[in-house]
């Protein structure tokens, strides 16, 4: 006696693609300040390794081998998440994983986390309105539990960077000077009355515990 054969749900296949597709961000690692010193003999090199799931995929920065305990990266790096995890996970956050580079091995210099809530709104990445320029510097926890430094980065809105900074290579006070400029243009045509009220960079912001 034949059975009668499964019936075929294309939906099931379509959920299972949905959970599978993988989303995409670009984060500016900027620099960090006051780090722990966890190389008594020689310079301190750091890195930063950089991601949402850390089983799925890691991104590294180059090591910085003259910045000591306040090193310098200024770089873009993609990081790449479940497309689905921002809706199952309303705490699911970026790490920042920040080491001391060995030529035995690497030390672990401390911590910074950043939910993806507080930092992605959504929008389009062409379009400047969407992606404004914004810093924030957030506090670095030795792998103890104790706070010791501060990490600067910068997530746009969008997860995606304007074109016309992709192939930048810019700082913090690169990023100053031209809100700074956007500020004056706007006094200018308003007939100059008053300083503004730009929002300006937000650098030590209240994501610093």
């Amino acid at each position: 006696m034949s059975h009668p054969e499964t019936p075929h749900h294309p939906c099931h296949h379509r959920s299972r693609k949905n959970q599978d597709q993988l989303r995409e961000i670009e984060v500016l690692i900027i620099s960090a300040e006051n780090l722990k010193n966890v190389k008594h003999v020689t310079k301190m090199k750091p890195y930063a390794l950089v991601y949402v799931e850390k089983d799925l995929h890691v991104a590294k920065t180059h090591v910085d081998n003259h910045g000591g305990t306040d090193p310098t990266w200024n770089e873009t790096v993609k990081v790449m998440f479940r497309e689905n995890l921002l809706e199952t996970n309303i705490i699911a956050a970026l790490n920042v994983d920040i080491y001391a580079h060995g030529h035995v091995r690497d030390k672990p210099v401390g911590s910074a986390r950043v939910l993806l809530c507080d930092v992605l709104k959504g929008g389009r990445p062409d379009v400047p309105v969407d992606n404004p320029i914004q810093c924030m510097t957030v506090q670095v926890w030795r792998p103890s539990g104790r706070p010791q430094g501060l990490l600067t980065l910068w997530v746009p809105p969008t997860g995606k960077f304007l074109e016309r900074r992709e192939s930048l290579s810019f700082s913090v006070k690169d990023v100053i000077e031209e809100e700074e400029k956007v500020v004056v243009e706007e006094d200018g045509a308003s007939g100059g009355d008053g300083a503004g009220d730009g929002d300006g960079i937000g650098v030590g912001g209240g994501l610093v515990s």
